[in-house]
């Protein structure tokens, strides 16, 4: 079953007025343009689309303000699943690299304060204590 697909592609200049006003004017005298057929599966757009698809969601994801799996995960859409690790290792492996254990986040449900290291009394994370912590640098 053939699909017919029709695509018009008109560059514009968003929040420009005078490259707006000239987008307006060339959008609606493509309107009279003959339009060209082009014998194309479907199947021959899925790369070209996914790679839109992804190319915005790495922008969105670069843009992310805060984004503590940007440090651990650079790019989206590449990740493929440990399969020797069971579903709970997985997860454990996950929470460890994003930083959120029960020891460095319980205090978020329960309402205490943020805990602290008992040496430096620096705010307790996972990073302070796998790289950081002087005391627990050679256990």
């Amino acid at each position: 079953m053939a699909k017919n697909i029709i695509l018009c592609w008109i560059p514009s200049h968003v929040g420009i007025l005078s490259n707006e006003k000239a987008t307006d004017t060339a959008a609606k005298s493509a309107l009279s343009l003959p339009v060209t057929r082009m014998k194309r599966s479907a199947t021959d757009m899925y790369p070209r689309t996914n790679k839109l698809i992804f190319d915005e969601w790495q922008e969105v994801w670069n843009c992310c303000a805060g984004n503590k799996l940007h440090v651990i995960r650079l790019t989206v859409g590449d990740y493929k699943q440990k399969t020797c690790l069971s579903c709970r290792d997985s997860v454990l492996l996950n929470r460890l690299h994003i930083g959120h254990t029960r020891l460095t986040h319980s205090f978020l449900l329960s309402g205490d304060d943020l805990p602290e290291c008992g040496t430096s009394q620096c705010p307790l994370t996972v990073k302070h204590i796998v790289v950081e912590c002087v005391d627990l640098k050679y256990v």
